[in-house]
């Protein structure tokens, strides 16, 4: 009762706002608000984690095993205004939060029976300087708070960053991030069953790029991807 007193009490001083439509939320309501949660373009991948148009992004390229997304992602959408809070607009608990509550809405369908550990994609240095925090690693951490995978933020060192990836096709973006990470004791993945995870995949390629890194160094390694978004044309 006093926390739901002085819940209430804070929300009344300092309203918080849903992230998706910028509505203010109710006290039971935490960083989306019911409606927006409701309408929110959920992807289902979850449903045929072997099998979807995310999967199959990483076919021949990488040993994948499953891939999944919580929703469809386009830019200047109320689903893109999520992933921009998170990474412009300083505000980390979002990352944590909607990574523990997505894993939470899928972990009854088996998507994390079998993977040994979580490996979040890394920021450049520079960057994450800039932003004060890696969102990917927040993500993880709410993955890990839901399902007690362990995390494991040093295996992967991003060398620097290179162009953005915004304007670029698929193969440009291949090529952009190619060589651009770091193995760092891969010795310790030999046999695993790794979850990459990042806030949004479009390509794959820097999923792909992180995966290749690791893969010739950690022999019989196999990979399952997990991001928030998906951007499906």
């Amino acid at each position: 009762m006093k926390t739901s007193i002085w819940t209430s009490l804070f929300d009344l001083i300092a309203p918080r706002s849903c992230v998706m439509c910028d509505g203010r939320l109710e006290v039971d309501e935490d960083f989306l608000c019911r409606e927006c949660n409701v309408q929110l373009p959920r992807t289902h991948f979850h449903k045929k984690p072997l099998d979807n148009p995310m999967a199959q992004l990483f076919w021949g390229l990488i040993p994948i095993e499953r891939a999944v997304a919580w929703f469809y992602y386009a830019p200047h959408t109320l689903t893109s205004n999520i992933l921009y809070d998170l990474k412009y607009h300083k505000q980390p608990d979002i990352g944590t939060s909607l990574g523990q509550a997505f894993a939470q809405e899928i972990k009854e369908s088996g998507f994390f029976e079998g993977i040994d550990v979580i490996v979040p994609v890394p920021l450049a240095k520079e960057r994450e300087r800039q932003r004060g925090y890696n969102q990917s690693v927040l993500i993880a951490e709410g993955v890990s708070q839901a399902t007690g995978l362990r995390v494991e933020k040093n295996i992967l060192k991003r060398l620097h960053f290179a162009q953005s990836q915004t304007q670029l096709d698929r193969w440009e973006r291949l090529k952009n991030v190619e060589q651009q990470f770091q193995a760092l004791s891969p010795e310790t993945l030999q046999g695993k069953h790794v979850l990459l995870i990042d806030d949004v995949t479009t390509t794959g390629a820097t999923l792909i790029a992180c995966a290749q890194a690791l893969h010739p160094k950690a022999h019989n390694i196999r990979f399952s991807v997990l991001t928030l978004g998906f951007t499906y044309s």
